[in-house]
């Protein structure tokens, strides 16, 4: 028994890490680009890549020797712009041999942060139409002259996500998905990234965010829950009040009651 419900929990086991992989929940990006988009237009970028990701995308001069120390501030500054600030680099991490960080930073404005270079490739647009939100993002050619020589398998993915603030009312990623926490995913080679082939993106927003939506919520269930305290409270306050009158009325016909036969005995006497 013992061996058959643990042969049954390894198959259980197998077939769902079968099913995540088939259905992406573990998929690795040589090249990571995240928008956090706000309807303001202010946005929150991660870029998480290999070093010789950069170097081949976007021409910077980072060392691709994964041995090599890594300079997190120098890094940094690729990043820095007029339009973006926050500036931050992680520690770096190593996979299949290779130096990767992520870089986080921000922008008041995501249709001007084409104006940094990390970010000259792309074409952005956020406006009101329609009743909602349209976000639209042309990716192009890489600005620098794109480096294919790499340690590359040719399988390696690049990935543009959207953390979209309002319900999604359409999109056209190939994927065809919207994931949990709002996220839309275009996918690349990075062959085809480096050969220059656009990537097109385009979202549809609900004009009201999902926070506002969700204290919309909150409020009127709040209220609601307030006016039925309140009516409960009402409703026993007049119910006590109608069973102390009740008392009180009996109480009164019960001593009438007692108070006849005294009253007849003393007007015999």
């Amino acid at each position: 028994m013992r061996v058959r419900r643990l042969a049954s929990w390894i198959l259980l086991i197998a077939l769902l890490g079968a099913a995540a992989c088939a259905g992406g929940l573990f998929r690795e990006y040589e090249y990571d680009e995240q928008t956090f988009v706000n309807l303001d237009g202010s946005a929150r970028i991660v870029v998480s890549s290999s070093l010789p990701a950069l170097r081949a995308l976007h021409g910077f001069d980072v060392p691709t020797d994964p041995a090599a120390p890594i300079d997190r501030e120098a890094i940094g500054r690729l990043f820095e712009s007029p339009v973006t600030g926050d500036v931050y680099v992680s520690r770096p991490w190593r996979r299949h041999g290779r130096a990767y960080v992520s870089v986080r930073l921000q922008t008041s404005d995501v249709t001007r942060v084409s104006e940094a270079a990390p970010f000259r490739w792309s074409r952005y647009a956020l406006r009101r139409q329609g009743g909602g939100y349209v976000y639209r993002q042309r990716v192009g050619k890489p600005t620098a002259r794109p480096s294919g020589a790499g340690p590359w398998s040719g399988e390696e993915l690049v990935a543009f996500r959207l953390h979209l603030p309002s319900k999604v009312l359409f999109h056209n990623s190939p994927t065809r998905q919207v994931e949990r926490g709002n996220i839309v995913t275009w996918e690349q080679p990075l062959q085809a990234r480096l050969a220059g082939e656009p990537v097109e993106i385009e979202v549809r927003l609900h004009p009201q965010t999902i926070l506002y939506r969700t204290l919309i919520i909150f409020g009127v269930a709040l209220a609601t829950a307030v006016v039925l305290l309140g009516s409960v409270v009402w409703w026993m306050r007049r119910k006590g009040r109608r069973l102390r009158e009740e008392a009180g009325g009996s109480k009164v016909t019960s001593h009438g009651a007692l108070g006849g036969p005294e009253l007849l005995r003393k007007r015999r006497q």
